[in-house]
């Protein structure tokens, strides 16, 4: 049994069986790790502009409810003001 073995791996090699290697599913790997990147790259990127874009918005709320802390301006001012920015936004 061991000469058979060992005759079958010297005539073949250890990688004659598509088994070791991948098969035809070797080249699928590659590519479907390159696809989870390339989609947590976009993800993230989208996700910035997203958060990018707010944040004029909130700054204008933040001066806003300052203007309405210090006394410049009224209560339905203030609402009306803060529905201008959040209908734009």
């Amino acid at each position: 049994m061991l000469t058979e073995t060992l005759t079958q791996l010297t005539a073949h090699g250890p990688y004659d069986d598509a088994a070791w290697h991948g098969g035809g599913f070797f080249p699928l790997f590659p590519l479907l790790f390159l696809l989870i990147i390339i989609g947590a790259i976009t993800v993230g990127a989208i996700r910035r502009r997203r958060f990018a874009a707010a944040a004029p918005r909130r700054d204008a709320e933040s001066a806003l409810g300052e203007r309405f802390a210090r006394g410049e301006i009224d209560e339905d001012e203030f609402r009306a003001r803060r529905a201008v920015l959040r209908e734009k936004g």
